[in-house]
């Protein structure tokens, strides 16, 4: 199904009777301090609602680093209350139709969700699963059981973005109540490159060889160590990181590469080009040991790339192996061995990014998830549209 760009489907079929009615106004609120996928997800979303009859404002804390996704939301007809104080969200929220919460911070849901007005619909894009070594894989998911899983059975409502995360807290944390929409990115925006178009982008960005693109917040579990290391197994390809560098990991990765002598890697900080980056690249490498389900992945293939990524299961349920790209293992020389294979065979590397986009078309775009967000509010939503009247008044109309 190809939706047209900022249409969401309803999930009666009766959009224009629909958003004839009072618009649904929807309080989202999240305590990001700073801009990651889950905010993205927001963006990319969020005024997708509105031709479905959704109203959103979006609530934001006060800071420099928000300023920015703050004035995008006002660009894309979404207003954005600022706040100082997380205490004061549930008096600020409730005069509104829905709440939608984001959290952080763990202490957000028990510091919010008793004093939220219902119904409240909270999204999480937590990782959830930590694939690291056995005793630690086992601490990280009973401290998500205490520190966010308990206090989310305060939830009026509970969602997530992947099949497989829906089957994780519904069964090992025993949220029961668990839905699930699929994440989707931009085709328009996220898009490959035509053939001039691209050898410009790779001269600009000084793009010579095969060159695999690393993206990604630098924390432990993205794994970027085994990136370096795959680059030192690949000294024939070029390795581009792409991330805020100002962490520790980040910081402790750029001067691992730098003890290596390694002189097929490249860092460049934060980037606001990630399309004309996908673009450029010649493969998405990701290494990464846990994800729920990944737009840096999405965006890569919907750009026509090939993905070189764990066997997890967030990431199985996104990477065909053999088809739109490889999942191994996350040894660094396996994934370099991957990797040479991708710039070995160009002819079968261009099919797994055509299959990764056609892939993405048919199953991740925005507009799927919006229409299925969409679906979700009207679900829950404590007032029927006109259509929804019309339909228990005339059910063979």
């Amino acid at each position: 199904m190809n939706i047209p760009l900022g249409e969401a489907v309803p999930d009666d079929g009766t959009r224009a009777a629909g958003s004839a009615a009072r618009p649904l106004r929807l309080a989202v609120l999240t305590d990001a301090p700073r801009v990651a996928g889950s905010e993205l997800w927001l963006l990319y979303v969020l005024p997708r609602l509105l031709p479905g009859g959704v109203q959103p404002t979006v609530f934001l804390r006060v800071g420099e680093s928000l300023d920015r996704l703050a004035a995008q939301f006002g660009e894309a007809g979404i207003p954005v209350r600022r706040y100082a104080d997380l205490t004061a969200l549930p008096e600020l929220t409730r005069d509104f139709d829905l709440r939608l919460l984001q959290a952080w911070d763990p202490g957000t849901y028990l510091r919010l969700l008793p004093g939220l007005a219902a119904p409240t619909l909270v999204v999480s894009h937590d990782q959830l699963d930590y694939h690291y070594a056995p005793p630690l894989r086992a601490l990280y998911r009973e401290t998500y059981r205490f520190t966010k899983a308990i206090p989310l059975r305060r939830a009026g409502h509970l969602l997530t973005v992947s099949r497989w995360g829906a089957d994780f807290l519904r069964g090992p944390m025993g949220l029961r109540d668990t839905t699930f929409v699929t994440n989707g990115v931009d085709p328009g925006q996220f898009r490959p490159a035509t053939p001039e178009d691209r050898a410009a982008l790779r001269e600009s960005l000084g793009f010579t060889r095969f060159t695999v693109l690393i993206p990604g917040r630098f924390t432990p579990e993205k794994n970027q160590w085994a990136s370096v290391r795959a680059a030192r197994h690949a000294p024939d390809l070029d390795f581009v990181f792409v991330g805020d560098m100002d962490s520790s990991v980040g910081t402790l990765v750029q001067g691992y590469a730098a003890r290596l002598g390694l002189r097929n890697v490249r860092f460049l900080g934060r980037r606001w080009d990630m399309p004309e980056l996908y673009r450029a690249a010649d493969a998405l490498l990701q290494p990464t040991l846990a994800e729920n389900q990944s737009l840096v992945t999405l965006e890569a293939m919907a750009s026509g790339l090939p993905v070189v990524t764990t066997d997890i299961p967030a990431q199985a349920e996104l990477v065909q192996d053999g088809v739109t790209g490889l999942t191994v293992p996350a040894q660094p020389d396996v994934l370099a061995r991957a990797l040479r294979a991708l710039a070995a065979y160009p002819e079968r590397t261009a099919a797994f990014g055509r299959a990764a986009r056609q892939f993405v078309l048919d199953h991740h775009t925005t507009d799927h998830t919006a229409a299925l967000v969409l679906a979700q509010l009207r679900r829950i939503s404590p007032t029927p549209s006109p259509a929804a009247h019309a339909a228990k008044e005339y059910p063979h109309a």
